[in-house]
């Protein structure tokens, strides 16, 4: 039983650390960086909330992100708070909220609070992202 837990414990720090890799990557608008996250094929799921739209695969939301980033003046910022994380095997999930800030290319401050949802599978003895899901909170206190 104690070898479960130094082995949930270490997969569970490296999803923290895919996490951080990803904010470093989305922080200096390194697209190629962030999508490392990913499964890089045609499996990957993501349900996102701008354009509340469905991606299917690698390089559809690959491409979401380049068009996302084309909206700011300068690089948006990203922080990732109460992120949760399950790890059972070869299959993960996590729960954050994800702060993102920036101006638009009108000038416009962006201040947007999602939640996020992920599912994670470890391939290859690497942690990635298989799914993901991103709504707007009703309400934040």
């Amino acid at each position: 039983m104690k070898v479960d837990t130094v082995v949930q414990s270490g997969d569970e720090a490296a999803i923290r650390a895919l996490a951080d890799r990803f904010v470093a990557a989305f922080n200096a608008g390194d697209i190629d960086a962030m999508m490392k996250n990913y499964i890089p094929d045609e499996s990957l799921v993501v349900f996102d909330v701008v354009p509340r739209k469905q991606y299917l695969g690698a390089d559809a939301y690959r491409a979401d992100w380049v068009d996302f980033f084309s909206h700011f003046n300068g690089r948006p910022k990203i922080e990732i708070t109460e992120l949760g994380i399950t790890v059972e095997g070869n299959i993960g999930f996590s729960h954050s909220r994800q702060h993102v800030t920036g101006t638009d290319k009108q000038g416009r401050p962006v201040d947007r609070w999602v939640r996020v949802t992920d599912g994670y599978r470890k391939v290859g003895g690497k942690w990635v992202i298989v799914q993901e899901h991103v709504s707007v909170p009703a309400e934040l206190k």
